[in-house]
């Protein structure tokens, strides 16, 4: 049991932030660069501690090269 989220990432940024623009949509600033998939974990990071699960909780379904993300949250 989950639920699907959208996120449009921001990478290499001075400062990380998550902002919530409605219930399933999040904009997440990362200080990573999007190279060799650094970025992608730092916002699974974030995720997870912003839902307080696990990281192998959150998985990027679509988007792993985009900015526009759609992430599962397993909340089992």
């Amino acid at each position: 049991m989950g639920f699907y989220i959208k996120v449009v990432a921001k990478t290499g940024v001075k400062k990380e932030s998550i902002l919530k623009k409605s219930v399933d949509h999040f904009i997440i600033s990362v200080k990573e660069k999007a190279e060799r998939n650094t970025a992608n974990d730092k916002i699974i990071a974030i995720l997870a501690q912003y839902f307080k699960v696990q990281t192998g909780k959150v998985r990027i379904v679509n988007g792993h090269h985009h900015p526009h993300k759609l992430i599962f949250i397993d909340i089992k």
